[in-house]
């Protein structure tokens, strides 16, 4: 019969620091991989919500579950992609079936909200780059948010988050092609909505006609 020695430490103790040590590394790791694209969340889950609130709760659960799985992230893949994949699939089905009528917009967002487009994809003009980055009113929000959730979605995730073709066609589960054609079709839509608007202010719109 084995006998107790009072000197061993005991082995709950061992794997409950063990644990303990794994989760603080998670923790540390997650703060700097995930947590900083907590803005370009929040984001674009305004513009698939057009909400704030529901827009943060949003982000919350898209959190709340990226941190569960965070092991089964593939480490050297874009963390930013995987999030954005987990909040699309947490509005698809939660919040869409629940979607209220949109709330009044916080107008202070936007500003931030354009500061972060990037320059767009090697098939995009000068010219439309230059449109899409000089354009930071609230006429250029509203004009966004008008267009169907496909091309709004498309464009946002392109022309302001940055992501590839080859991202954005993994998070909205569509061919690349179809990424495409939305993009072109959207970008169109959303230059004649601001058309007029752009002229007023100087801007050329007629490179593409």
């Amino acid at each position: 019969m084995a006998k107790f020695d009072p000197n061993r430490p005991a082995k709950t103790s061992s794997k409950k620091e063990a644990i303990s040590r794994e989760e603080h590394l998670k923790q540390h790791e997650f703060q700097k991989e995930a947590v900083i694209h907590i803005n370009s969340l929040y984001n674009y889950a305004l513009h698939l919500t057009m909400n704030p609130d529901d827009a943060e709760d949003l982000v919350q659960e898209t959190y709340l579950k990226a941190y569960r799985f965070f092991n089964s992230f593939e480490r050297g893949t874009n963390c930013k992609a995987w999030q954005f994949k987990i909040l699309k699939n947490n509005y698809i089905n939660s919040f869409r079936k629940n979607s209220k009528e949109p709330g009044k917009v916080d107008y202070d967002l936007i500003k931030d909200f354009y500061h972060s487009i990037k320059d767009t994809r090697t098939d995009t003009s000068e010219a439309d780059t230059d449109y899409f980055h000089s354009l930071l009113h609230e006429e250029v929000y509203l004009a966004l948010q008008s267009l169907p959730e496909e091309f709004r979605e498309v464009i946002q995730l392109c022309d302001i988050e940055g992501f590839t073709y080859e991202e954005i066609a993994n998070m909205v589960e569509s061919p690349i092609g179809t990424v495409r054609s939305r993009l072109y079709r959207g970008r169109k839509l959303l230059r004649a909505q601001l058309e007029s608007y752009a002229k007023k202010y100087g801007y050329n719109t007629d490179q593409e006609k």
